[in-house]
């Protein structure tokens, strides 16, 4: 029986090797399905071999082949490999392949929230492995979306969180003040004492914010809201905006806020 076993097993890797070589064949033709079907028939004949690594491997060869001609099954084969590396131990590769997964949802499927739970995936699985700063690039991408999505305490806390963890190492600290600036932007489209609160607190906790421009720039902003004065709201932000140009998300979220002021068009002009 022995005998009959080995050969058997002979036979599917060869058929391994034979799925392989015409994956890479569709691959060079630029026929992305069809090799993306094939890296995917390799993996699960090195899955009944028990080559788990190998398995994982051609699963993602699979993912990245699709991704040009299916994105849908793209993420069902990155996730067949995410099941195999988190089962063997390896978290970090794992979260890896969450943030590819995340970037197709966000670019290709648009579908945010969902992006979103793979972003938050990664980051678990970073910290567990006290990859911080990799944790924190995953963390920022979901406080972003959070935000935009108008979940802002979820933001805040992300923020709050990342700013906290950023604050004490000398190399990343000039970001700390960004990330408070942010959380400070989304309490203030919630609530203006909030915001004055949550700014007070974190020039304590960072007395760096106190001397940033970001700050400087709340302040004006928290007193043109107080005064329901459109104009100098406004002023503030093109001053700003001056010196340091406003992304789109940062102009979102000035533009939420102007919204709240009374009378106001809803633009920055």
């Amino acid at each position: 029986i022995g005998g009959f076993l080995g050969k058997g097993n002979h036979k599917v890797e060869d058929a391994c090797e034979i799925y392989a070589r015409a994956a890479n064949m569709f691959k060079m033709a630029k026929n992305w399905s069809a090799a993306g079907n094939a890296f995917c028939q390799a993996a699960r004949l090195h899955m009944t071999l028990q080559n788990k690594l190998d398995s994982a491997t051609s699963f993602v060869d699979a993912g990245n082949a699709y991704k040009k001609a299916d994105p849908q099954e793209a993420i069902n084969c990155l996730n067949q490999a995410i099941d195999i590396y988190t089962d063997m131990g390896r978290f970090t590769i794992a979260a890896k392949h969450h943030i590819t997964i995340a970037e197709i949802y966000e670019s290709e499927l648009v579908d945010i929230e969902k992006g979103i739970a793979h972003y938050e995936q990664a980051a678990d699985y970073y910290k567990g492995e006290e990859s911080n700063s990799s944790a924190n690039k995953c963390l920022l991408k979901v406080g972003h979306y959070s935000a935009q999505l108008e979940q802002y305490p979820k933001a805040i806390e992300i923020y709050e969180q990342v700013a906290m963890s950023t604050m004490d190492n000398p190399l990343l600290k000039y970001n700390a003040k960004e990330y408070f600036f942010k959380a400070s932007l989304c309490h203030f489209i919630v609530d203006e004492l909030n915001a004055k609160l949550a700014i007070e607190k974190y020039e304590e906790m960072f007395p760096a914010f106190s001397d940033s421009r970001e700050l400087k720039l709340l302040k004006k902003l928290l007193e043109a809201h107080e005064e329901q004065n459109s104009e100098a709201f406004t002023e503030a932000v093109k001053e700003f905006d001056s010196v340091s140009r406003l992304d789109q998300w940062l102009t979102t979220m000035l533009l939420r806020i102007k919204k709240t002021i009374q009378g106001d068009a809803g633009d920055l002009k």
